[in-house]
């Protein structure tokens, strides 16, 4: 063996361990999280199948407003990552009190949506019954939404620093809380009254205040004084905000573009019935929980490949992309396959109503196929994030999921173009902008990661 790969080797398996250590606690907390939209849809599917379509239904408008308001706050990670791998821990205190501002106004306009939604409902002519369930879904989530948007902040902060662990531990608790409490709310245990799927909406606003509460224990830790973000209050500064919005507005239209579709997706198949929407959100579930484990990998590539740039590493970071990226193709060809062969079981789970079984167990066929796609354009995602690279990006999921997907979804699904093909002409479209997607990020990705001079001039914004 060379010289050159005795050296080579070490330094690869070294960076795979730090990446995988910051990956790990974000995986177990990713799956945490989303096994509470689990829980809700099982839950709620047991209760009955119209319960479990306005909780879908709810989801679809929640999560996209939601993740558009987090992904603003999602320019902390880059820019803590990177100020914690140049040294700079006393500028870390500034950016958190700013996101602090972010995540107040944030908060505050996304629950004002939410508890407005009902004119969207009509417009979209959603099967009634589901919507009389999914309106006060909202209404009740939407008094946490707030606290969640600090609690991003906070948590960014933490991540950003290298420290995922707490994610994890608070993820787990907030889903250990969330099963009984959805139980004693959604069957009116207890003495309290019987909500069925809107019990879902307020167990969620509880843990969203339950998670705020646990991540301010976390980060006023001894560990954190090096940042002094406690240490000073700080009105809000518009060349910091401005500085974290360039990189935050295109993360939180890239997030949207692609939770939107998902949405909007949801709401167009509202139109079938309710058993349709039940059996597409089954599937969207078990897609979500198989999704997970990449998107760790996405997330912890911003924050190790922020760290390496801001230490001035910036060949050691293309290192770390490819290892992203490759654990990534692994895992989710893992993910895949399992569902291939258990999707009967994996189904079970969810539904005793044995039409919306049959039909999520065909629709996790199409999850089979593009979930390879999926999780790709994800882990890139993350990896330019890490760069702060996110406004090509963006371009890229809006082209992608609502020039490509979004026409192709209604051509083949409502017939506009040949006989109709309903719910599996939607899941169609889907794939095409996935799949438009990971290609256009792989090769931005590629780009950007061999060009030095692109590198500096995104970090110094």
């Amino acid at each position: 063996m060379s010289e050159a790969a005795v050296s080579v080797k070490p330094g690869f398996m070294h960076e795979t361990r730090q990446l995988f250590h910051l990956a790990l606690p974000l995986m177990g907390a990713q799956l945490a999280q989303m096994g509470m939209g689990v829980t809700d849809a099982v839950m709620a599917g047991q209760y009955n199948s119209v319960d479990l379509a306005g909780v879908a239904l709810g989801g679809s408008v929640m999560w996209p407003v939601m993740l558009l308001i987090m992904g603003l706050m999602l320019a902390i990670t880059p820019t803590v990552s990177q100020l914690n791998g140049a040294g700079k821990y006393s500028e870390i205190g500034e950016v958190i009190r700013q996101g602090l501002w972010m995540a107040l106004v944030g908060g505050l306009t996304a629950s004002l949506i939410l508890n407005n939604i009902g004119p969207v409902y009509s417009w979209m002519d959603v099967d009634p019954l589901a919507a009389a369930v999914s309106i006060p879904y909202l209404k009740m989530a939407s008094y946490g939404i707030p606290a969640l948007m600090f609690f991003f902040c906070l948590r960014f902060l933490a991540d950003g620093m290298g420290f995922t662990r707490p994610a994890l531990m608070i993820s787990v608790c907030a889903l250990m809380l969330k099963i009984p409490l959805n139980y004693v709310l959604i069957y009116g245990k207890f003495g309290f009254p019987e909500m069925g799927g809107v019990g879902c909406g307020v167990a969620q606003a509880i843990i969203m205040w339950f998670q705020l509460f646990l991540i301010v224990l976390v980060v006023t830790r001894k560990r954190f004084n090096v940042t002094g973000w406690t240490n000073r209050f700080s009105s809000p500064d518009a060349r910091r905000l401005k500085a974290l919005l360039i990189i935050g507005l295109p993360i939180g239209a890239t997030i949207f573009a692609e939770m939107g579709l998902f949405s909007i997706t949801t709401l167009l198949l509202g139109r079938f019935g309710a058993e349709v929407v039940a059996a597409h959100n089954i599937a969207m579930n078990l897609n979500g929980l198989v999704f997970m484990p990449p998107l760790a990998l996405g997330m912890a590539a911003t924050i190790r490949i922020g760290f390496r740039v801001g230490a001035g590493e910036i060949a050691e970071a293309r290192t770390t992309a490819a290892i992203a990226v490759g654990a990534t193709t692994i895992l989710a060809i893992a993910g895949s396959l399992m569902i291939y062969l258990f999707r009967t079981q994996l189904v079970a789970a969810y539904t005793s109503d044995v039409p919306v079984a049959d039909l999520a167990a065909i629709l996790l066929l199409f999850v089979v196929f593009f979930l390879l796609f999926d999780a790709l354009q994800s882990t890139a995602v993350g990896v330019l994030r890490g760069y702060k690279d996110t406004r090509k990006p963006m371009w890229i999921a809006l082209f992608s999921y609502w020039i490509v997907g979004f026409p192709m979804e209604c051509i083949l699904g409502f017939g506009l173009i040949g006989e109709p093909m309903g719910v599996y002409g939607f899941w169609l479209g889907l794939a095409a902008g996935i799949g438009t997607a990971a290609f256009l990020l792989s090769v931005r990705l590629w780009r950007v990661s061999a060009n030095t001079d692109l590198i500096k001039k995104l970090s110094s914004g």
